[in-house]
């Protein structure tokens, strides 16, 4: 894919075990390069969506922290700015989001820099793995899990296309 035809993806992240570690209520230590991720991934144009179950004080805190390092949101808690939530009457999902980057997903989190490169070279998991001399534990770890998994887990894969 060249440069012209770079596709802007929507990205819903989560926070507690994704950007930082699990410590909820409180903010726990930033997982190893994920505002840097972050921070590269938005500069590309990529719309980011801070997806989190923190509310109130605790969301103002997670938002602040990541400000405070250079990771500004197009949206939090909601698929567009703009959008308002309705108790009862609006669905909380996400609608037309490219991916999402969560700790909870099957194989666990990626380290965050093979998150970057999934994206921003639009390829999966497995193409990274399998063209890597020097993959890193993290990465060697995960594929272990996926390997040995069921083929369903392989499908997961599937949402990248080789192109």
């Amino acid at each position: 894919m060249s440069a012209l035809e770079k596709k802007i993806y929507t990205i819903a992240v989560d926070f507690d075990g994704t950007i930082v570690k699990h410590c909820y209520p409180k903010i726990g230590e930033e997982n190893e390069g994920a505002t840097e991720s972050l921070r590269k991934l938005r500069s590309e144009g990529h719309k980011l969506i801070l997806w989190t179950v923190r509310e109130g004080r605790l969301l103002e805190e997670a938002v602040a922290w990541c400000k405070e390092r250079g990771v500004t949101f197009y949206a939090i808690n909601r698929n567009y700015p703009e959008e308002v939530f309705q108790e009862g009457k609006t669905p909380r999902k996400l609608r037309d989001v490219d991916f999402f980057i969560d700790d909870r997903s099957i194989g666990g989190l990626p380290p965050w820099s093979t998150i970057y490169q999934m994206i921003s070279e639009h390829r999966p998991l497995q193409l990274l793995y399998d063209s890597s001399s020097a993959v890193d534990n993290g990465l060697s770890e995960m594929m272990s899990q996926y390997q040995r998994g069921s083929k369903k887990r392989m499908t997961i894969l599937s949402r990248f296309k080789k192109r």
